[in-house]
């Protein structure tokens, strides 16, 4: 596919042509995100989007599920987008629970809904520090119930903090004896008891996150509320994994979150869940927002769509 035919062209994005990961890594090393929360929000829209808060998403339209509203990615520039009610798809946009949103993600959720021939559905779930944890598991939850209380198939999809919350909502749902048919994660931030080794050691290589970050991050979207960390909601590692649907799991082998992704799928096999893990070796944290301008991104897209699309069927 030519790059300009992309579905997740952006012409007012970052980049103008292919990009490798040092071209990407050195763009994420002009453009700290840090400061205040509106501080990160503005830096990470730059970062991802080459713009400030508040530009349209090119693609889609404004849709809501349950009682949450979001955005409606269809699978091509020029396809008939589903209506809501047959909406089943669902990506959980990352950011630590303190930046990120559609506006963002849309990128990477095009390409995702391309590949697998289907309309993605993305909550704008309640950011940290205006809500806090479990605001963001309360909204997920009621976007994936309302999904099947339609009938349908449910796949949750979720990169980073939000692969940790599309971990919650499935493990959730299998609780209330209503599985999601399946999910996938990009880099999932699934452990905070210490079982990874990779946190630390990672924090020199990973060109998007650092431990010291990512745990600031977690603080802002518990606020006051001290949970412990060995509470499943924070580390769904330490959960009943039998409980997972399919499960497709990216990770970079150069990222903090590496052995949180690892530790997942040997756990999740230990306990009779069927898990798929996939490290693409050079690969830092969340490299598949980089769509459509770096190969990796977009062939990471395309095997979890792969996965989530046999499962659908």
């Amino acid at each position: 596919m030519d790059l300009h035919d992309h579905p997740a062209r952006d012409p007012d994005g970052p980049f103008d042509a292919p990009v490798t990961f040092d071209d990407v890594a050195e763009r994420i090393g002009s453009v700290p995100i840090d400061g205040t929360p509106d501080e990160m929000r503005r830096a990470y829209a730059w970062l991802i989007r080459g713009d400030a808060l508040g530009r349209p998403i090119p693609v889609g339209r404004p849709a809501r599920i349950g009682q949450v509203q979001g955005w409606a990615v269809p699978p091509g520039r020029d396809a008939e987008t589903a209506s809501d009610v047959e909406i089943r798809v669902v990506w959980l946009h990352g950011g630590g629970y303190v930046f990120g949103s559609p506006e963002t993600h849309w990128r990477a959720a095009a390409t995702f809904a391309a590949r697998l021939g289907e309309t993605v559905f993305m909550p704008r779930y309640p950011l940290a520090p205006e809500a806090l944890w479990p605001a963001p598991l309360r909204d997920a939850l009621d976007v994936a119930r309302a999904v099947q209380d339609r009938g349908l198939a449910l796949a949750v999809v979720g990169d980073s903090a939000g692969g940790h919350l599309t971990l919650g909502t499935v493990l959730q749902l299998a609780r209330e004896g209503r599985p999601a048919t399946v999910a996938a994660v990009f880099s999932p931030n699934a452990d905070r008891t210490g079982l990874s080794d990779t946190r630390e050691p990672n924090s020199e290589t990973d060109a998007m996150n650092n431990d010291e970050d990512d745990r600031r991050c977690a603080s802002i979207s518990t606020g006051p509320v001290d949970l412990p960390d060995d509470d499943v909601t924070i580390s769904p590692l330490v959960d009943d994994l039998s409980l997972l649907p399919p499960l497709w799991v990216e990770v970079g082998g150069t990222e903090v979150l590496l052995g949180e992704a690892q530790i997942l799928a040997e756990k999740g096999k230990e306990a009779g869940a069927q898990v798929e893990l996939h490290v693409e070796p050079d690969a830092f944290h969340m490299w598949q927002l980089w769509t459509p301008w770096l190969a990796e991104a977009d062939a990471s897209l395309q095997r979890a769509a792969g996965f989530v699309a046999d499962h659908l069927r």
